[in-house]
């Protein structure tokens, strides 16, 4: 069984591995990071079989082009088919808007839709001389890691946690020979998270009670639904804007895929949705607490409400998710400025934000010491580590351990 990445090896983003196995090809992953401007894997060869963790871009991102040169059945579980479509489409809408080249178009997307094979958690699948199975990821819902039964066992495990967030159970182990794990926080360690939900909640309810807005910027997949049931209980003017609002629907169109039904309709109970451009104005004008895409502040509803607090000491903006370099949301953090720009033409100028600005750690990535303990809890032979950018500190740990590591660069080839 031969392993070669297209990506996404030794940096986070824009996944794509090759697995060749008895003279099948099969391709886990064809990502794209959606960065200024995108990046993408190597060129795909034509494959068997693609399968795919979950809906994130930086992991389902190129399938389009995939299908759409290649005709390839991709699997995956009912969830991720939902949402990736969703996010395929925007990243194309993206593209037109920031004038840089698509990938794909609209012909290739419909390919991919049709091409989609699922599975879920449990059921088996016979491929490339594999019996290939899915297990829980945590991460999101519907995120799945693959199983590769053949003359030995191998787990790929996309993106995972293995702590019980509020809208998915973590991750378990599966014992295997081989393991290719993510290592996006390699080296690195999460705060409580229990203790982190708590500040942020009374974080909210500091700005509120001092007459501010508490604004919440949020990837749609996954982050704004987490963030939705950590507040759900807050008796505050609350609303949602946005594409987690669609999001929500698809989650609750599929509650075997969340932890709990109940809690994330109580959730959306307790947020008005901003529907039309009157509920915008009214939530402008009401509202206290505000959970809104863009997640790194580089479009979408958030500029529109920054923009209403950006001289408000009251009001905060209060980030949970990863900030990418040259991200509106990570200049914020490090300058405490955004770049605007009133039209297409017009060169984007730094914006000061004098409102209240917070970080908050709620990753749905397993840290080192989760990594660590799920590596040794699966007792492989041999280890992979990708999606990170600095996998050495992880692999230093699991040398420690016993286990042979390897630490494959994206077109290199290696044998397992």
């Amino acid at each position: 069984m031969k392993i070669k990445f297209l990506g996404g090896a030794d940096v986070v983003g824009r996944m794509g591995m090759l697995v060749q196995n008895k003279g099948a090809t099969l391709l886990f992953e064809y990502g794209m990071t959606a960065s200024k401007p995108p990046t993408y894997p190597l060129a795909a060869p034509p494959v068997d079989m693609a399968f795919l963790t979950h809906s994130h871009l930086d992991h389902c991102g190129m399938m389009p082009w995939l299908c759409g040169k290649y005709d390839t059945e991709v699997v995956a579980t009912p969830t991720t088919v939902d949402v990736a479509e969703l996010l395929v489409r925007d990243s194309l809408k993206i593209a037109g808007l920031e004038g840089y080249p698509k990938p794909y178009d609209e012909a290739d997307i419909l390919a991919m839709m049709r091409n989609f094979t699922t599975m879920t958690y449990g059921e088996i699948m016979d491929v490339g001389g594999f019996e290939v199975s899915l297990h829980p990821a945590g991460h999101l819902p519907g995120a799945a890691m693959y199983e590769l039964k053949g003359e030995q066992t191998t787990v790929f495990t996309g993106d995972m946690h293995t702590y019980n967030m509020r809208l998915v159970w973590g991750a378990h182990p599966v014992q295997c020979d081989n393991l290719i794990i993510e290592g996006t926080y390699s080296g690195r360690l999460h705060p409580d998270r229990q203790k982190t939900e708590y500040e942020l909640i009374e974080k909210v309810k500091e700005v509120v009670e001092r007459g501010g807005t508490a604004i919440l910027p949020c990837f749609a997949v996954g982050r704004t639904q987490e963030i939705m049931l950590i507040l759900k209980d807050l008796k505050y003017n609350m609303w949602v804007d946005g594409m987690g609002k669609t999001i929500n629907r698809l989650y609750l169109d599929r509650p075997e895929y969340i932890r709990s039904e109940k809690a994330l309709k109580a959730a959306k109970r307790r947020f008005n949705e901003v529907r039309t451009p009157q509920d915008r104005q009214k939530a402008r004008r009401d509202a206290q607490v505000i959970v809104t895409t863009g997640g790194m502040l580089d479009g979408g509803p958030v500029l529109t409400y920054l923009d209403d607090v950006k001289n408000d000491p009251k009001s905060a903006v209060l980030l949970s998710g990863y900030q990418v370099d040259g991200s509106n949301g990570k200049a914020l953090l490090d300058e405490g400025v955004i770049n605007v720009q009133a039209t297409k033409e017009e060169i984007p100028h730094p914006v000061r934000i004098k409102c209240e600005v917070k970080k908050y750690d709620l990753s749905a990535h397993a840290d080192q010491a989760e990594l660590l303990a799920f590596i040794r809890a699966c007792k492989p032979e041999k280890v992979i580590i990708m999606h990170s950018d600095d996998r050495e500190p992880l692999a230093e740990a699991v040398r420690q351990e016993g286990i042979k590591v390897l630490l494959p660069k994206a077109e290199e080839e290696v044998e397992l």
